[in-house]
């Protein structure tokens, strides 16, 4: 089954819905305007398709190979393809020019990494925690180590990780225990061990910089005394080339149930040489920059592999016969007729469908906003956009994991039993998508993070500023007869979403485990409103198209999707409200002993 990258959805939505052309005055967006957009995209699809695809299968079933020696063998091809990745100047599309980048924004650095992780998720890992790494030294680290560090993790010269969990502890970064000790000449030496390590020793790149979470010694307990560190795998030497070994080894790889060509690695540090980036005990907040930026990529990555376990289903669907069509025979020809005619199989297919393309608008929008947050020339659209990057970063992950994970099993649900077999990609598709609602902070979290920090931040600022942006929409197209659905269901959730807000204050604050036991409800209702927003928007966008005289099909598929979305799939926003406005009493009422 071949990858097809979604060039066309991509292009509507950076032109059409999002208008980025109107941008061309800020930095990043004149570089990308006109005929440059479309030749990104089609280079950028084509990398995906021919090089990154054919090697996913070979990903799975070979997996990544550790030495005695601590060395990690990626799996055949892997290497060749992150030649081209760097060669093509992928690495770098995102990266400030100031240190080898081209400086575009990072809504379009985000069509790429999605054709990346739809074509082949394992290896799309391994650059997008490279880019994470360059983005946290960026705001962290100081002129020396930006000089040194980010010229080569930009270009892809050098990767990058992130080294946060430890044995005894995954989400609660309090308990760590690896610890840093203070040198004479201004270094550390980082002791302790690290586990599920993505891409923490492999053979694609010169070197690899580790970004540390460490305990100096002395330091406060819990989360107020950690602090981060640079931990590179060879010591730089003058000339800013790979020096000396560095005592950081990969110990072992971990036995995954998916994302078999991604080096998952148990990391020893053995008083590893490291530095200090920026203040002791405030690591968190710089390796913060770092984790928000992944869980937007782990939104991505559920969103770009339910986009390919679409595909897959539906060629399938197109070919297996099985049964004849409730209506009479459309294969009269054959023995039965393609299952694709079979109603709920439709109901599977325009599921996913209408989830992906969503999904895909909600992330690309949200991404906008946090391009705006540092280049937008208005002091409104810079704090709206860093308001929107923080209230709805736990939404993107969790939700569109959610709901990427579950497109991705009603895809393999459409391939019947073929589906569990390894005959077929569905079962690598639901493999690989799983971990996405556990790392970067499982989806819980997630929830909690939503309702415990992001709702009450500045006084609910962002959650007031996003409703009362819905409240425009309608208000502007409430006689629009042609997107009456779309502003009568959008308003209907919206309604629903601040009913919720408002038990989760009035009950939240009385006993906070009714914050707790509503918060994964409330995550989900607000996943289904923000795709609802995006719905409507979208028709408004192809209404807008039709209207013009374009006679692209795209069009009237885009608008059926969307009231597809409001007639199906959101009418599951009234659940949530209700079992979130049960609270926290019958979910707490058993004794522990009970379970």
């Amino acid at each position: 089954m071949t990858y097809t990258p979604p060039i066309r959805d991509q292009a509507f939505l950076l032109r059409d819905l999002l208008e980025i052309d109107r941008y061309a005055n800020l930095p990043g967006f004149s570089d990308a305007a006109g005929e440059v957009l479309d030749q990104i995209l089609e280079s950028a699809g084509q990398y995906a398709a021919e090089v990154l695809a054919p090697l996913n299968a070979v990903g799975d079933k070979e997996g990544c190979t550790w030495s005695p020696d601590h060395t990690v063998k990626t799996p055949t091809g892997f290497a060749a393809a992150y030649r081209q990745l760097v060669e093509g100047g992928w690495m770098a599309l995102g990266a400030d020019a100031a240190y080898g980048g081209q400086g575009l924004p990072h809504v379009v650095n985000l069509a790429f990494s999605e054709m990346m992780s739809g074509a082949n998720m394992a290896f799309g890992m391994y650059p997008g925690l490279t880019h994470g790494a360059y983005s946290a030294i960026a705001v962290g680290g100081s002129d020396a180590q930006k000089q040194l560090y980010l010229p080569k993790l930009a270009t892809g010269q050098w990767c990058g990780t992130m080294n946060l969990t430890e044995p005894h502890c995954g989400t609660d970064l309090g308990l760590i225990r690896t610890k840093a000790t203070p040198q004479p000449d201004g270094t550390y030496r980082i002791s302790g061990q690290k586990i599920w390590i993505s891409g923490g020793e492999h053979d694609m790149a010169e070197n690899i910089v580790h970004l540390v979470l460490a305990r100096i010694e002395g330091a406060p307990a819990g989360t107020r005394g950690i602090s981060l560190f640079i931990v590179p795998k060879f010591i730089p030497d003058a000339d800013g080339h790979p020096g000396e070994r560095n005592r950081v080894f990969c110990a072992g790889l971990e036995e995954k149930m998916g994302i078999h060509g991604n080096a998952t690695c148990v990391m020893q540090h053995e008083e590893a040489t490291a530095w200090l980036v920026g203040e002791e005990n405030r690591g968190l907040q710089v390796m913060f920059v770092m984790m928000n930026e992944a869980r937007i990529g782990v939104g991505l990555q559920a969103i770009a592999q339910a986009e390919a376990a679409y595909q897959a289903a539906a060629a399938f669907a197109k070919e297996r016969l099985q049964m004849r069509s409730l209506t009479g025979p459309k294969n009269p020809e054959g023995p039965a007729d393609p299952i694709i005619v079979h109603p709920d199989v439709r109901r599977m297919l325009m599921d996913v469908r209408a989830i992906v393309e969503g999904g895909r608008a909600f992330l690309f929008w949200t991404a906008l906003h946090g391009d705006l947050s540092h280049v937008s020339s208005e002091e409104d659209a810079r704090r709206k956009g860093a308001d929107y990057m923080a209230l709805l970063t736990p939404v993107v992950k969790g939700f569109l994991t959610d709901r990427g994970f579950k497109a991705c099993s009603d895809a393999l649900q459409v391939h019947g039993g073929s589906g569990f077999t390894e005959h077929f990609p569905a079962s690598q598709y639901v493999r690989d998508t799983r971990i996405t609602m556990i790392y970067e902070g499982t989806n819980g979290v997630q929830a909690l993070d939503l309702v415990g920090r992001k709702l009450a931040a500045e006084g609910g600022r962002a959650a007031m500023t996003f409703f009362a942006e819905i409240d425009a929409f309608v208000a502007a197209h409430e006689g629009d007869k042609e997107l009456e659905l779309f502003v009568t269901r959008l308003a209907e959730a919206k309604g629903q979403l601040q009913e919720a807000t408002l038990w989760l204050m009035q009950n939240g604050l009385m006993n906070p485990e009714n914050a707790g036991a509503a918060s994964t409800d409330y995550l989900q209702l607000f996943g289904l409103t923000a795709l609802a927003y995006m719905w409507a928007l979208m028709a408004k966008a192809a209404l807008t198209k039709i209207a013009g005289g374009d006679t692209d099909p795209f069009y009237p598929t885009k608008v059926t999707l969307g009231r597809y979305y409001m007639e199906r799939i959101l009418p599951e926003s009234g659940a949530h409200l209700a079992k979130l406005k049960t609270g926290a009493e019958l979910m707490m009422k058993l004794p522990a002993e009970a379970f």
